[in-house]
């Protein structure tokens, strides 16, 4: 897994009501990283959908809420050995 930002427009998600959070998320930001899988064409959105929903109302108020936290679920290029445990016997 791999936490970064991305432009909210590289993210495809089913937009939903953002209840609660709009608030929430224009005083705090994006708290907690969306939960993304990479494509050929960027991201697609596994959870988060109301978190991102969020950000696209709020993008209009201000340009900051267009990056937005994402955790890479399926891009392990950055996993070192130490990712894997040591797999390798030393006696």
């Amino acid at each position: 897994m791999i936490i970064t930002n991305a432009d909210l427009n590289d993210i495809e998600f089913e937009e939903k009501d953002p209840g609660e959070l709009l608030d929430s998320i224009r005083i705090r930001g994006i708290a907690i990283p969306v939960q993304v899988n990479r494509t050929e064409n960027g991201y697609v959105c596994t959870d988060g959908a109301r978190r991102l929903s969020a950000a696209k109302i709020l993008v209009q108020e201000n340009d900051k809420y267009r990056k937005v936290p994402i955790c890479i679920r399926n891009d392990y290029s950055k996993a070192g050995s130490g990712f894997w445990g040591n797999t390798q016997n030393h006696h």
